[in-house]
């Protein structure tokens, strides 16, 4: 992953060889496919999909991509996760294979759900 990173997600993406460029762009648009109300920017040096607050987070590495959806986003979705190396709030998805596209999507649309929930407990708190 390239440190520091502040640019569009476009610029990120750019940093990278073709190969890793085709990756990030295909992770890109099946997370815009399960979350079309998020918008897009960088955060903590990554590509981020933004809805009520970060949604998930996906960069490059020399040997994976990384998607992090939160610890409750892996969590949900561990009995599913025996292939990929995980960890308590990220997902390693090797260059070695194919993106589980699927999979991604169900745990972004399980992420949008989240966030639209605590947004709505948020909204109906103030009016309290």
């Amino acid at each position: 992953m390239r440190t520091s990173h502040t640019g569009s997600v476009d610029d990120y993406i750019a940093t990278f060889p073709p190969s890793i460029q085709e990756r990030l762009q295909a992770m890109r648009a099946t997370i815009a496919a399960a979350a079309p109300e998020a918008t897009e920017k960088i955060s903590y040096s990554m590509p981020t999909f933004y809805l009520h607050g970060n949604l998930v987070h996906f960069a490059a590495f020399k040997n994976h991509i990384g998607l992090y959806p939160g610890s409750a986003g892996v969590a949900a979705f561990e009995d599913q996760l025996d292939n990929y190396v995980h960890a308590k709030g990220s997902i390693q998805f090797p260059h070695t294979k194919a993106l589980p596209t699927g999979l991604i999507k169900k745990i972004v649309r399980f992420r949008v759900k989240q966030q639209k929930e605590k947004a709505k407990a948020k909204a109906t708190a103030k009016k309290k």
